[in-house]
Parts: C-alpha cells; structure tokens; sequence
C-alpha cells in the first residue's frame, strides 16, 4: 500500500471512526494526515499500525443500534461542588486556546494561533502569560503535561523558509516555566507528529521521539538533557504509553497484517527493555486503565469480531470479545470503562474488567453531521459525582449517571457561531466538579447542578 492511499484510507476512516489514544476521537484525522504534509504517516506510525487502525475501524464503522430506552431524570449520588474562588466565566479571546487545553491545578494551560502556551486562570478566565507562536499556530497540538511547576508543549523549530522558498519549519518540544512563561529549554524533534504519542511524561524524564522517528529518549525534564534512548529496528513500528510512570512499547511489523504485536516494558531509569506479552495479530493502543494496557484488534478482516485486550506490566493478559453499539463518533477509557457514543446518538459503557457493556442510553445532545470535519468531542467522568458528561459542538451538554446511564442533567451554552474544525477539535473538560468548554476559541465554565 502506498503511502498516499494509506493516507487516503485513513482519511476516509478516521472521519467516521474514533479511537483513543492514538489520539483524541475526532482529532486523530489531521494528527494522522497533517497540514502542508510536513510528515507522512508511514513515518510517525507505520503502515501496520495505518491498516490495524483501518481494519478496527472498518469494524467500529457498523452494526446495530443501541437498545437504551428514556428513562424519567433523577438525582445523581453526590451534588456538584464549585472548586473554592470559582466563579461562572466565558471567554472568547481569539488566538490562545483554540487549539486546545489542558487543566491542571487551578489553571488552564492552551494553545492558539498566536500562543503556542497560554495559561489561564480557571477560577476566572483571566490570562496569566502567553508564550508567542514561531511564525504560526495552526496545529492540532496544545500544551500536554505539567508536572513540578514545568509546562511542556511544541512549537515550529524555525520561522524561516526554506532555500526553495517552502516553508518547512519542523517541531521542537518545549518546557516552560509555568509560574512566568518563561522558556526553560527546546529539543528538535525529528518530523512533525505532535501527537500523544511524540512525548509523554515518565519517572523522572520526559520520554519524547527524538532524535530520531525510530528512537524514544528519555530527557532531563529540566534541562532537556537526553538521559537515556531507546531504538527499534527498521520495519518495525511501535505505539507508546505509560503505566504508573514506566513506559511500554507496542511493537509489530511494519507490514498490512502482521502476525502479532509485543509489549516491552523500559526500564525509567536506564531504557533498558523487557518484553512482557506477545499478543496475535495487529494490535491497536486505545490506551490504559490503572496498571493495564488497553490494546484493540480485529480477529477478521471487514468481521465484526473485535477482541479488547487488557496487559498488566507484569504482562498477565485478559482478552474478551467487543461490540460497538453502533459506529463510533467518540470513545474514550476512562478508569475501568470504555464510554463511546454511536453516530446514532447512544452512549454506553463497557466494564474493562467484566467484558460487559454496563449500560446503553441516549446520550442526550446533538451530535455533529458525520459528514462534517467537526468532532464529538471526548467524554469526562466526575468520579465522586458519579457522572459521566457529554458535549456537542453545538453547544448542548448531558451528563449521564455513571452506573445506570439515566440522564441525571442537561444544559445548553452558546458557543457563537459555527467554525471549522481545523485547528483544534472542540473540548470538554472537568476542573474539579467545575465543566470546561471549549470550541474554538470560545470557553465556558459553569458548574452543572445536579443532585442538590
């Protein structure tokens, strides 16, 4: 398969397809096919991992519809609380958070096309400090982490052209001091993947791509500093995440069907590799659930027959058959479940432990034409409310009780007029019992009342 129909495929699938991790529903079109094609697919992730994401969607692309009925609203187990010195703000300053943001603490930290960071005062709205973008900032990518008073986020390498003219400016990773924006240092990434898979934090480092598109090193997260570097062979390609800190690697072939998929484990301090778990065919990383990896294959092509995978570090594995209550517009694992909501309009909840779907409902708001580029953006779950909440692009937002699926809250906030959604997909946050969100560069926060 070439590189351009690869594209192609991806493209036409991931439109209608979400899975997580690789990164969020919705976004993970543009991740993979970026702007001016400064990168190309086959480079950040490989072909195999281009086929296993298209067969698994091939798959989460049909089926029937959910079987949840209305049920009358009723009162969650524990009232929303707002977080101390909050109060309800809107903003709509274009060109710091439209392509996304993170909540940490008490402070949002984003990016837009003028600020590759801005942090934000979540309690208020006010903008604290800005970081400038190099030349343009309209990416998909937005600050990632923030851990001991250190932002880390991407920029364009250079502002400059090219020799010929082009512009061809590249990625770095940056830190940033989060009480003064203040840049602490930059490392130059090999291509231009920014996505949850390019740098993640672990046990005293930052595991980035770098320097090369086959190598994870591990840097000083206050210098930068490589501390350690990890490479893989030519041919093979492998899916990163983190468990309690350690990193893990997913590798296969870099074939259309490979025959199977190993799980390493890295040791944080060293890089040194383990394998824990070789699992059939072409695994596809969804993401994690306390000390588990949560992976997702195909047992056929173009089958319904999809099987979840869950690997403890210690490579104990639990694998168990998966049907998707309709084609997926957005799915994220959150704890012990696996939320996604159909483009029929049904939300549901699969236990990662038992293998069972808990619960399929109405999710409760419009969801975007799925013809269109703009996304369902992913779902949060307030653990000690006992909610999990939904939100449109078009500003309709739902929150569904957690063990049952019954709608315990609805509510509606104008978020101004319709956008595309290049540039960042919209958002919904949690800041402690506080919603975030986002669409553009417009950003509500408000405190959902239920059950008081």
């Amino acid at each position: 398969m070439t590189t351009e129909r690869v594209e192609e495929k991806v493209r036409e699938t991931l439109n209608a397809v979400a899975l997580d991790r690789v990164r969020a529903p919705g976004n993970l079109v543009e991740q993979v096919v970026r702007r001016r094609s400064r990168r190309r697919f086959s480079q950040a992730a490989g072909a195999a991992v281009a086929v296993a994401a298209i067969s698994v969607g091939a798959v989460f692309g049909f089926g029937g519809g959910g079987t949840g009925h209305d049920r009358p609203v009723r009162p969650a187990a524990s009232p929303a609380t707002p977080p101390e010195g909050w109060e309800p703000w809107r903003s709509s300053s274009p060109g710091a958070s439209e392509r996304g943001c993170l909540v940490d603490g008490s402070a949002l930290y984003c990016g837009g096309s003028q600020y590759d960071a801005a942090k934000i005062d979540a309690n208020t709205g006010k903008r604290l400090w800005t970081v400038k973008v190099n030349r343009e900032g309209d990416g998909i990518d937005h600050p990632f982490a923030v851990r001991d008073g250190v932002v880390y986020a991407y920029r364009n390498h250079t502002a400059q052209n090219a020799p010929g003219g082009d512009y061809a400016g590249g990625t770095d990773l940056m830190a940033v001091d989060a009480d003064t924006g203040d840049l602490l240092w930059k490392v130059e990434m090999p291509q231009d993947d920014r996505t949850a898979q390019a740098a993640m934090l672990i046990d005293g480092a930052v595991l980035a791509n770098t320097p090369s598109v086959r190598t994870m090193s591990a840097l000083d997260p206050l210098t930068g500093k490589e501390k350690w570097r990890h490479t893989w062979d030519k041919g093979t390609v492998c899916q990163r995440a983190v468990l309690g800190g350690v990193p893990y690697l997913a590798c296969l072939p870099d074939v259309e069907k490979p025959d199977a998929t190993d799980v390493f484990r890295l040791d944080p301090a060293t890089g040194g590799a383990t394998k824990v778990a070789t699992l059939p065919g072409g695994q596809q990383l969804m993401g994690t659930t306390g000390s588990r990896l949560v992976l997702i294959a195909a047992q056929s092509a173009g089958g319904k027959d999809l099987r979840l995978t869950t690997v403890s570090g210690s490579g104990r594995r639990v694998s168990r058959p998966y049907q998707p209550v309709g084609a997926t517009a957005t799915s994220e694992v959150i704890g012990d479940r696996l939320i996604s909501v159909s483009w029929q309009g049904k939300a549901s909840a699969y236990s990662l432990t038992t293998g069972k779907t808990l619960w399929t409902r109405p999710v409760g708001v419009k969801l975007p034409s799925q013809e269109t580029m703009p996304s369902l953006p992913s779902p949060v779950v307030s653990a000690g409310q006992g909610v999990v909440y939904f939100f449109s692009p078009t500003g309709d937002l739902s929150g569904l009780d957690l063990g049952t699926g019954e709608q315990v809250w609805r509510d509606h906030v104008d978020m101004g007029k319709e956008r595309p959604a290049f540039g960042g997909s919209p958002q919904l946050l949690l800041y402690e019992d506080a919603l975030v969100a986002r669409n553009g560069s417009t950003v509500v926060s408000l405190l959902p009342r239920v059950g008081g």
